[in-house]
């Protein structure tokens, strides 16, 4: 094995991807497993998981996938996810906190039941799980090589945009403050914490704008880089952090996003 594959190397490694079946959730599970991890994909429809797994062992990568059902929206589906990924493992190298949830409704009549399951699928969910999976990201962990969760934020938790999905941005935000929370919290046991904060890409949350092509290339004009994320642009961001490669990273919000966070209109003094 030559340094650079050694470095980046996720072989052998276990991991957990939520919301896995869809979007940027299998856009990473493929990554991991091309790569060689053994991934589990969870999600609350158990045969979207199924069906994401069987194709993703077709193709051809080296490593493996296993979907099954899992619900982070209440305490006892998180019980019951934790159940099922220890009745697989005892032990997990890489936590990826996809699964996510959103609303949209102008702001006269955004409803306040908007809230409440936004919130807790996006952040409590997210939380509790992590929480009651430490134990086997503890039993996966060394000095050389810690145990890593990946949150998914988003461009809009980081930007005061809001599109309608008003207690969507808000939740991000929030998975970003977590995210360094959970940081500091475990990083003297041995589990780096970071997360993602993706502009857009084609996922089933964004089907309504990235649907054709003409909407990709709509969307795409007003990224600084002037195109949308591809899936290898979050598989490679993925594998770097769970990596040896990534292996001193902790607390950080990776933007994947195209500039999007960098861009701005303020000129101040530049037409004085």
């Amino acid at each position: 094995m030559s340094y650079v594959e050694d470095l980046f190397s996720v072989n052998g490694k276990i991991a957990l991807v939520t919301g896995g079946a869809t979007g940027i959730g299998r856009m990473i599970a493929t990554g991991l497993v091309q790569a060689g991890a053994r991934v589990l994909i969870a999600s609350r429809k158990g045969e979207d998981c199924v069906k994401a797994a069987e194709e993703l062992n077709n193709l051809g990568g080296t490593g493996s996938a296993e979907g099954f059902a899992g619900d982070v929206g209440t305490a006892e589906g998180v019980t019951a996810l934790v159940e099922a990924v220890r009745s697989r493992t005892d032990k997990l190298h890489i936590l990826v906190n996809n699964a996510g949830v959103t609303w949209g409704a102008d702001y006269a009549g955004f409803p306040h039941a908007a809230w409440a399951k936004v919130m807790s699928v996006n952040v409590a969910g997210l939380f509790t799980l992590t929480r009651d999976l430490t134990p086997l990201l503890l039993a996966a962990a060394s000095d050389t090589d810690p145990a890593r969760v990946i949150n998914l934020g988003s461009i809009m938790g980081t930007q005061p945009a809001a599109d309608g999905a008003y207690s969507y941005s808000a939740s991000k935000a929030a998975v970003h403050h977590l995210t360094k929370i959970l940081a500091e919290e475990l990083a003297t046991q041995r589990v780096t914490v970071n997360a993602f904060a993706p502009g857009p890409f084609q996922s089933r949350m964004t089907a309504f704008a990235t649907t054709s092509d003409e909407q990709v290339d709509k969307v795409g004009a007003g990224v600084p880089l002037g195109r949308i994320g591809a899936p290898d642009d979050v598989a490679g961001a993925t594998i770097y952090l769970c990596s040896r490669a990534g292996a001193y990273v902790t607390g950080a919000i990776l933007p994947i996003d195209g500039g999007l966070s960098v861009q701005h209109a303020i000129r101040l003094f530049k037409d004085a």
